[in-house]
C-alpha cells in the first residue's frame, strides 16, 4: 500500500482554517462530510489515499470516529478552534482548494443528503434501516471506483 500524503487530521485543520479565514460555519459533521469528499476525489483523480484513516457508514454519513470523538464535544456548534493553515506541497494544496470550492458552501445536512444518494454509504450499510447505527467501513476501493465513475 502507497503511503498517504497527510493525515485526516492535518486535513480538518485545513477546513477549520478555511472556516476561520471566512467566517464560515463549521460543525463536526460538515467536516466530516469535508475530509470524505476530499479522501474520495484524491482517491478517483490520483488513486491514491489523502490519508490513512477509513470512513464508517453512520447514520448522518461518512465519518472517521477517532477524529468524530476529537470533536465531539462541539455538539451540533461551530468547532471554534485556532488553527496554522497547514503547509502542504502545491499540487495538494490545488487539489484542497478544489474540494472547498465545490463543497464548501454546502451546509451539513446538503452534504450529509449527498453521501446518502452515493452507492460508497449505500452499500456499505447494506440495508441497515437508515435509523440505526453502523460501523461498517466504507472501503477505499468503492470510493475510488464511484468517484473515478463521476469523473469519466
Amino acid at each position: 500500500m502507497t503511503m498517504a500524503l497527510t493525515t485526516a487530521s492535518e486535513i480538518a485543520d485545513y477546513f477549520i482554517y478555511v472556516a476561520n479565514e471566512t467566517g464560515s460555519y463549521l460543525s463536526n459533521l460538515k467536516l466530516q462530510k469535508l475530509l470524505y469528499y476530499a479522501q474520495a476525489w484524491h482517491l478517483a483523480l490520483y488513486e491514491l489515499p489523502l490519508f490513512e484513516d477509513d470512513f464508517e457508514a453512520w447514520i448522518h454519513g461518512p465519518v472517521i470516529p477517532a477524529l468524530y470523538e476529537q470533536y465531539q464535544t462541539f455538539g451540533w456548534q461551530p468547532l471554534l478552534k485556532e488553527v496554522q493553515k497547514p503547509q502542504f506541497s502545491e499540487e495538494l494544496q490545488h487539489f484542497l482548494e478544489e474540494v472547498t470550492e465545490e463543497y464548501f458552501i454546502l451546509d451539513a445536512l446538503e452534504l450529509e443528503m449527498m453521501t446518502h444518494r452515493e452507492a460508497p454509504w449505500i452499500e456499505t450499510r447494506g440495508g441497515v434501516p437508515l435509523d440505526e447505527p453502523s460501523s461498517s467501513i466504507i472501503s477505499q476501493q468503492s470510493m475510488k471506483d464511484y468517484y473515478k465513475a463521476c469523473v469519466a
